[in-house]
């Protein structure tokens, strides 16, 4: 019967329709990718933030290595082991978080294209139909224009349903992915932490050695 309706429908009507409808997706496709976009510029300044901490660090590194060259040569190598060890644990989570943002920014650009080809499809099938209606037979209009606003109402409740699903799913998932960011701020703060209290137990230690040999002689 919805075969039969839509041939009923005038060809300048149909083509003013889907028209109409194709520039209404261009719309909105192009909105979902300002949207891609200015994830990727965060993405961007997240990623250079975090080449700048490594500088930060490989700069450090090297003060370590220029401030323990005049130490004992276990502290240095003790030193030099552990700094190397935590800078590709860094480069390591470096990886794994930009691996994860490039994850969950695929999967959010999917779920946009395949929401706006949903909603292009709805709008498509509610303007078909309200054309059909208006153009059909009076004694049958009420019937099946009952039977069409039921099916309408039931598939943007499925898409209602699913898009929410969605977005909790990637809401989740995007705090879980903060989650991890900050704890690897953390894990780095106390690493700094724990290499500051070495040092400094490392230079009082060569202090009372020194002092222990003046006293001697």
């Amino acid at each position: 019967n919805f075969t039969n309706c839509t041939t009923a429908i005038p060809l300048t009507f149909q083509t003013n329709v889907l028209t109409e409808l194709k520039k209404w997706k261009l719309s909105l496709i192009e909105h979902h990718k300002l949207q891609m976009r200015q994830e990727k510029e965060k993405h961007t300044a997240h990623v250079r933030q975090l080449s700048n901490e490594m500088e930060n660090l490989k700069e450090l590194l090297h003060t370590y290595e220029i401030s323990i060259g005049r130490k004992d040569e276990v502290v240095i190598t003790n030193l030099t082991q552990a700094l190397e060890r935590q800078k590709e644990r860094i480069e390591l989570m470096r990886k794994f978080t930009l691996w994860r943002i490039q994850h969950v920014k695929a999967k959010q650009e999917e779920y946009a294209n395949r929401i706006a080809d949903r909603q292009f499809r709805t709008a498509l099938m509610k303007k078909v139909w309200a054309a059909w209606r208006s153009l059909s037979e009076e004694k049958w209009k009420e019937k099946v224009a009952t039977a069409c606003q039921l099916r309408a109402e039931d598939v943007c409740v499925q898409l209602t349903s699913d898009y929410e699903a969605k977005i909790a799913e990637l809401t989740a998932t995007l705090e879980q992915t903060k989650a991890e960011i900050l704890r690897l701020h953390s894990e780095r703060e106390q690493y700094e932490d724990t290499m500051k209290k070495a040092f400094m137990r490392g230079v009082c230690a060569l202090n009372l050695e020194a002092m222990t040999m003046f006293q001697g002689k």
